[in-house]
């Protein structure tokens, strides 16, 4: 009897997902199916309040390459501990060796690279979280990643907000609107986005020679969430990394464009078909940084536009009409 209820809910549920995953690749469609199966054996949807699509992969997107993950963020109920959480991270984790999304191996550099993706979130493709820290934008509890780590270098409010604005509710609540008041972008997010993503590029080059540990995917992940994160300082919009990086070549002076274009046709050329190429390599880190300072500067511009619109549009003031001769 219990398994006919499984069952009846696991199809319930499928039902009011399946019209969300259109456009989205088999790969991912499969992996989210064997979650909802998961979350029915081990969890019970009763206990979760949200489950939220972010990130290349979400619906309709075109991003979708061979070093995309697919991001799913699980809300649960206040009341399920911690422990029980922790206790079925190992099955999603299972799940995402069993779908490629993450490799297994037993060697000492892979497990030492797993820890370092567990901790920073990069390459993980499902976060456990529980209301409370969602709606407070408890940014390690929400994605489980190293609270020291993360409160130095994470931009933390630049991943929420690009989490809100390029998301798709596939299960219960949409509860992005409780913490959109949360979210501040200021210049030290910048900072830390440069400073996080500099880290990842140098990591790459470190480790170019192990070719199993896929050293390029690093190098293009960092590249990606600087053009990200300063799109978003910008513009708050989400578009795709084609039209990110032409507005930001359209930023270069006019003798530098073609070398950016380059470089951004070579990124997004290795994105769809990852191999090494310590070329581009070294090259990304100087272009990190130019990235966040475009953004910096471009933001800058805006505000000053913005500040002569508001001069320019002050009302003068009214002088009275004098009628002559004077009267006193």
């Amino acid at each position: 009897m219990q398994d006919i209820d499984i069952i009846s809910t696991t199809k319930e549920i499928k039902d009011k997902i399946s019209g969300n995953l259109e456009g989205l690749n088999q790969q991912s469609h499969n992996y989210i199916k064997d979650i909802i199966n998961l979350i029915n054996r081990e969890v019970g949807v009763n206990k979760i309040l949200s489950v939220l699509l972010f990130g290349s992969q979400r619906v309709k997107s075109s991003e979708t390459t061979p070093v995309s993950d697919c991001d799913l963020l699980i809300i649960f109920k206040d009341r399920v501990s911690n422990h029980h959480i922790k206790e079925i991270e190992k099955y999603f984790i299972a799940l995402e060796i069993k779908h490629n999304f993450r490799e297994f191996d037993t060697k000492l550099s892979t497990k030492i690279l797993g820890v370092l993706q567990q901790s920073t979130g990069i390459f993980v493709s499902h976060f456990l979280t529980k209301k409370r820290y969602w709606e407070e934008a408890v940014f390690h509890k929400i994605f489980r990643v190293n609270k020291v780590f993360s409160g130095i270098f994470a931009p933390r409010n630049i991943v929420l907000g690009n989490i809100l604005i390029n998301s798709t509710t596939l299960f219960g609540e949409d509860l992005r609107s409780k913490i959109r008041p949360k979210i501040q972008i200021t210049f030290l997010e910048m900072f830390k986005s440069m400073v996080m993503n500099l880290m990842i590029s140098f990591f790459s080059i470190l480790i170019f020679q192990l070719k199993k540990l896929k050293p390029t995917k690093y190098q293009l992940e960092a590249i990606k969430w600087s053009l990200k994160a300063s799109n978003y300082y910008c513009f708050r919009d989400t578009k795709n990394l084609k039209k990110i990086a032409e507005r930001f070549i359209s930023f270069e002076k006019p003798r530098f464009q073609k070398s950016a274009s380059k470089f951004f046709s070579n990124f997004l050329r290795l994105r769809k078909s990852p191999r090494n190429n310590l070329s581009f390599m070294i090259r990304c880190p100087i272009r990190i940084v130019k990235i966040h300072i475009q953004g910096i500067s471009f933001k800058k511009l805006i505000k000053r536009k913005d500040r002569f619109r508001m001069i320019s549009k002050k009302i003068e003031p009214v002088i009275p009409d004098r009628s002559f001769p004077l009267r006193i």
